[in-house]
């Protein structure tokens, strides 16, 4: 078996698994993305948010739509390794049950918990990782620093459990990364304090860097954003030369970090806005494009051309991100000039090919 070397977080949403089933077969096998089962419905969660245990939940709502929901992604993964956190739907038992019962029985995904989680709960996503026989991931949301306290829960957690570390993956998740924070000093202390705590069978250090654009009004824009989650993995691997075991090099794509926490809109007309996104070894390409008015697919296009005559594009045959995105730049009329939901999935395929290719030449 060809070892993963990539841990993307991705939601689960149909952009995230088209683009991962639409990359190339080598590259898609030296990839394990972490997904996050996106909330139902209500509002958005806050990071870190866990909602209590609801024991007497109503499967009505959640098991219809979260069943299907995960045969898809089983699908789109295709036995493939990887993560799924579904800290946005356990706490309703009875509701996630099937759901979550045929990703631990028909994928190659391992369940995944945290120390912050409901302790039951916690018990409920190991039991089902042991009916798998792939083990358990463990995501510590690393907002602060670690400290005694953060290694006694983990330990605690391990512990009650009765985990086997060798069966066992540590996820350090960053969270968001911008210019000045002292995330470098978060990630190099959960390294030291919790990676090196128990042979884990796996270490994964994930950040994330895409900027978050809310606002829904104004106009087209074209904006360049530096990829500060890039140089924290850099910088990591720079200070623990000697680190003993491989850390995964973990990010969020073109997705923004709170982007699995938001409920899938029910707005039937879709957002007046989109993003055309592209990476580069150092930065974003963010073009603001319009989805409605007068020569809308003009703009579009426009926006696709700077894109691909910006120095830092790779040309149509790098990926098949890269080639939407030169026909696009290329062609006349509406046919072709996508959508937020396609532009979001051309942009998770460049993203990840050209991530895993440079990690590939990395260690070839």
């Amino acid at each position: 078996m060809i070892e993963p070397i990539y841990v993307p977080i991705l939601p689960t949403r149909p952009r995230a698994w088209k683009a991962f089933e639409a990359l190339d077969t080598r590259l898609r096998s030296r990839i394990a993305p972490l997904w996050t089962i996106v909330p139902c419905v209500g509002p958005e969660r806050a990071r870190g948010e866990r909602p209590a245990l609801e024991p007497d939940d109503d499967r009505t709502v959640l098991e219809p739509w979260l069943v299907p929901l995960m045969d898809r992604l089983i699908t789109a993964v295709d036995g493939a390794p990887g993560w799924i956190d579904a800290s946005h739907v356990e706490s309703q038992v009875r509701g996630s049950a099937v759901g979550l019962w045929r990703l631990a029985t028909r994928s190659g995904l391992r369940l995944v918990t945290g120390p912050e989680r409901d302790h039951t709960l916690q018990r409920y996503t190991a039991d089902l990782a042991f009916q798998s026989g792939r083990g358990l991931g463990i995501r510590i949301l690393v907002d602060e620093p670690p400290d005694e306290r953060s290694s006694a829960a983990l330990l605690g957690m391990v512990d009650r459990l009765c985990l086997p570390p060798s069966r066992t993956d540590l996820i350090l998740d960053m969270g968001e990364i911008t210019a000045g924070d002292e995330t470098d000093k978060g990630a190099i202390a959960a390294l030291d304090l919790l990676g090196t705590l128990l042979p884990w069978r796996t270490v994964v250090l994930a950040s994330g860097a895409f900027p978050r654009f809310q606002e829904q009004g104004g106009a087209e824009f074209t904006h360049v954003v530096r990829r500060y989650d890039h140089q924290l993995n850099h910088l990591v691997h720079r200070s623990r030369p000697a680190f003993p075991r491989a850390v995964l090099y973990g990010d969020y794509s073109v997705e923004h970090v709170s982007a699995a926490n938001i409920p899938p809109s029910k707005d039937p007309y879709g957002p007046p806005w989109g993003l055309l996104r592209y990476t580069t070894p150092d930065d974003f390409l963010i073009a603001r494009a319009p989805m409605r008015g007068r020569a809308r697919a003009e703009r579009v296009r426009e926006l696709a051309r700077w894109i691909t005559e910006y120095e830092g594009f790779r040309g149509a045959e790098f990926s098949e991100g890269e080639r939407w995105l030169q026909a696009c730049a290329d062609g006349e009329g509406t046919k072709g000039s996508g959508n937020p939901e396609t532009w979001m999935k051309v942009g998770h395929i460049q993203h990840m090919s050209f991530v895993v290719r440079r990690l590939m030449s990395a260690v070839e």
